[in-house]
């Protein structure tokens, strides 16, 4: 009963698959909805550090350097090259993640899910790589990130030694032990199974951001970066380095031990199997999560101020909140046990009672059903199903209402404050703002009534241009509808697959989202910047990309790789509302071309965007290449 129990009541919750059995897929399944929201969150910032390299760009062509290449490649070229394949890296396979989280589906266990570990290995060693590459300047840092690169890079290879000792086992031995830890999980299932489940969920949301923050916070520091070698400054150092050397070092500590405890946590809880043991499990999550958070607090408190009472404020915040935390689970702790002991001896009464009632009062007619009951009860059971039922659709209408309104707020907002075009660096001629731009005029008020519009207005500098942008959202869209009415002529609808089309909808949907969120941003904000004033002579315009004058067939591909992987993943969201389009759309495949489209054109900018020479930029494609080769097996 306490299995079933805790079976259905797993069930119920969308983190176990949406009505999947729990037991029957593994780790990896059970948390693929976390694994897609880390994918999505490391695709997004290390797509964003690809095309806004940390130390920032030049401003000027000086004739030594070009507008808009990145400073770190002249000034730590070595930590440059290593940033840019570690983030490349990561960022395909982030996609390659994603990907296969959506041919998972808890039966094909083997092979994929192997591979998908593999990939997620990968994904994580690249991050690590890229934030200690991007994030040092001084031999301190240095040292002190290698070393925890290193711990983590040796913890990884013991687990993929072990894990490799486990395949080769014979094969009986290996079912046999098998069995032996299905049963132990079982049995630990009817205890401790929903509870271990929720806090898995918690752990992996948790690490997930803390991930993005602080890698972001990493490669980009409080305080910026010099722009020049004025007074003796290194070109790209952080300014904070230099002016508050101590609270540099702080924060620095703070951020990537912050960092690399996120993702152990994240490791560990994909890799149940290496923390089967409750006190092994307690140590290495629970203390993961305590250093993660005082990590965090404790960059934030160095980076976020520069006097001494304003760091004091925020320790003691730090502090209050950590207190607060310890006395609530002292109080839930006491009130559970007292709880329990109730509970114990109320239950013991009620066998007591029911026993002594059993032996005096029970007859044979006692145990027969009244019709009348049994009627009226199985009434009652079909009128809670349906509501049941109805309170399910409600849910999924209000979870998707809520991500495309968090979607089109978060990056419009974005849009708002950091407008395309850029602002004048000086107030000469009479100028504030870019109001003489009608490019920047149409994108602010096009916000507000949808972002193709607002795309097509902001990312482009002529009306032609324009008009492509937003036919290629035309093209997808009948291309869908074509390839819909000629692959499903034949097909009888089935509504055993209706789970698998809603688990398979739920993971295009937010694959679509992170594209559309990406793509936006960067269109508005190409790599490279804009051109912060007019210079008739070299033919430069204020507010123009500095990448279309200086490397125009560069430009041009980004341009219309980041445009059209926009529009498809804008054209895939609108048709994952409808049901009558996206089951069709999901069974003929057409909306996997859709999105395997938006991938390739987001790879595709990256490749043009996030790199000035040919090099870089082979290596970028050479990811692409092997994406659409996975995607050719698969």
């Amino acid at each position: 009963m306490a299995s079933g129990g805790a079976q259905s009541h797993t069930q119920s919750q969308p983190g176990a698959g949406d009505g999947a059995k729990p037991a029957s897929g593994s780790m990896e399944y059970q948390l693929r909805q976390y694994l897609l929201l880390l994918a999505s969150l490391v695709a997004t910032v290390t797509y964003g550090a690809g095309l806004n390299l940390p130390g920032g760009a030049w401003q000027v062509d000086d004739g030594q350097h070009h507008a808009g290449d990145s400073i770190l490649q002249d000034a730590h070229r070595h930590r440059y090259l290593i940033f840019y394949y570690c983030n490349a890296t990561a960022f395909a396979a982030s996609l390659v993640v994603s990907l296969l989280l959506l041919v998972l589906d808890g039966k094909n266990t083997g092979w994929w899910e192997a591979l998908l570990r593999v990939v997620m290995v990968l994904d994580l060693l690249g991050l690590m790589g890229a934030y200690a590459a991007g994030s040092c300047r001084d031999k301190f840092t240095t040292i002190y990130s290698a070393l925890l690169v290193c711990a983590v890079f040796a913890y990884v290879v013991a687990a993929f030694c072990w894990y490799l000792g486990v395949l080769a086992l014979p094969r009986k031995k290996h079912r046999d032990d098998h069995n032996t830890a299905k049963n132990n999980d079982t049995s630990a299932a009817n205890v401790h199974g929903y509870e271990r489940e929720e806090l898995d969920e918690v752990l992996m949301l948790l690490a997930t951001f803390a991930v993005t923050i602080t890698y972001v916070a990493g490669l980009n520091p409080p305080g910026g970066f010099w722009g020049d070698t004025k007074d003796g400054h290194q070109m790209s150092d952080p300014v904070l380095q230099e002016n508050y050397s101590r609270r540099y070092r702080a924060f620095y500590v703070c951020n990537t031990t912050a960092f690399v405890a996120s993702l152990l946590i994240i490791i560990l809880v994909v890799d149940k199997k290496l923390t089967d043991k409750l006190s092994v499990r307690f140590v290495a999550l629970y203390g993961l999560t305590i250093t993660a958070l005082l990590g965090l607090m404790g960059a934030y408190a160095a980076g976020s101020c520069r006097e001494v009472h304003e760091s004091t404020y925020v320790i003691c915040l730090n502090a209050g909140v950590l207190a607060y935390i310890f006395l609530q689970v002292a109080v839930a702790v006491t009130v559970k046990n007292r709880c329990r002991c109730f509970q114990t001896v109320c239950d013991y009464a009620s066998k007591c009672l029911l026993g002594v009632k059993g032996w005096c009062f029970d007859r044979p007619q006692d145990h027969q059903p009244d019709p009348q009951i049994s009627s009226d009860s199985a009434t009652t059971t079909c009128r809670d199903q349906k509501h049941e039922d109805e309170a399910v659709e409600v849910e999924k209408a209000r979870s998707l209402v809520m991500l495309l309104a968090t979607l089109v707020v978060s990056i419009t907002y974005q849009a708002g404050l950091d407008p395309p075009g850029g602002l004048w660096p000086d107030t000469r001629d009479g100028h504030r703002f870019l109001l003489k731009r009608h490019t920047l005029e149409a994108a602010m008020i096009l916000d507000l009534f949808g972002l193709i519009s607002a795309y097509a207005a902001g990312s482009c500098r002529d009306e032609t241009t324009s008009i492509y942008v937003v036919a290629l959202a035309g093209v997808v869209l009948v291309y869908v509808v074509i390839h819909i009415v000629f692959f499903t002529l034949d097909h009888k609808d089935n509504h055993r697959d209706k789970e698998k089309l809603e688990t398979r909808r739920e993971v295009l949907l937010l694959l679509a989202i992170l594209a559309a969120t990406l793509t936006y941003q960067a269109g508005l904000t190409p790599p490279g910047g804009f051109w912060p004033e007019n210079d008739g002579a070299r033919g430069h315009r204020a507010g123009y990309p500095v990448l279309h004058d200086n490397y125009r067939p560069r430009y041009s591909a980004f341009f219309y790789c980041n445009a059209a992987s926009f529009m498809a993943s804008v054209a895939l969201i609108v048709l994952l509302v409808n049901p009558n389009l996206y089951r069709p759309g999901i069974r003929c495949y057409a909306l996997y071309v859709c999105m395997v489209a938006g991938m390739f054109g987001l790879m595709g900018a990256y490749a043009a965007g996030s790199s000035r020479d040919v090099r870089t930029s082979i290596y970028v494609l050479t990811l692409v290449a092997a994406v659409f080769a996975f995607v050719a097996i698969e």
